[in-house]
């Protein structure tokens, strides 16, 4: 009987080391900043804030002290982000589209490349319902917006007459 292999892959072979995200800058360019894997020291600091502030979102709360203060939270982005934080700054980046940088790195580092994708793309918070305005902008299955693509007819006019219905007479059933 052949035994098993269970030998394990490098981990290079499955993990990505580095997020390419393209930002536009304030002189309208488009540039590409690369977000290096952390550190695993950050990676655990990172995890440890992100733990805290779901903890406080799950019991539906506002926290009765500052989660982070501003020095906190310039370094959860610069850890987030590693040398792409200074690029970022340097560069005149917005501030929207700098935290949206760092949400999405912090989504990789804390979950992983496709919930991290999926933000990116949507602006959406994993697991966030989508906003009413956004669900009601959808179309509707069997919808179209055209009247061709329906094919029951609509009813005619009967703007004030009632003429044809005949009322019942109390207490019958048909």
């Amino acid at each position: 009987m052949a035994a098993a292999d269970d030998s394990f892959e490098a981990l290079d072979q499955f993990l990505d080391d580095y997020l390419d995200l393209p930002v536009t800058g304030r002189d309208g360019e488009v540039r590409v900043y690369r977000i290096e894997d952390p550190s695993a020291e950050d990676g655990i600091r990172i995890e440890k804030i992100t733990t805290l502030a779901a903890r406080l979102a799950a019991g539906g709360k506002a926290p009765d002290t500052e989660v982070l203060g501003d020095d906190e939270e310039r370094d959860l982005y610069r850890m987030c982000l590693g040398d792409a934080y200074d690029r970022l700054l340097a560069d005149g980046v917005k501030w929207s589209r700098f935290k949206f940088v760092a949400l999405t790195a912090m989504f990789w580092v804390t979950t992983d490349k496709d919930t991290a994708r999926e933000f990116w793309k949507t602006g959406q918070k994993p697991g966030k319902a989508e906003n009413r305005a956004a669900r009601r902008a959808q179309a509707k299955p069997g919808t179209s917006g055209s009247a061709a693509a329906n094919s029951t007819k609509q009813p005619g006019s009967t703007s004030g007459t009632r003429g044809s219905r005949r009322r019942r007479p109390k207490g019958s059933r048909t």
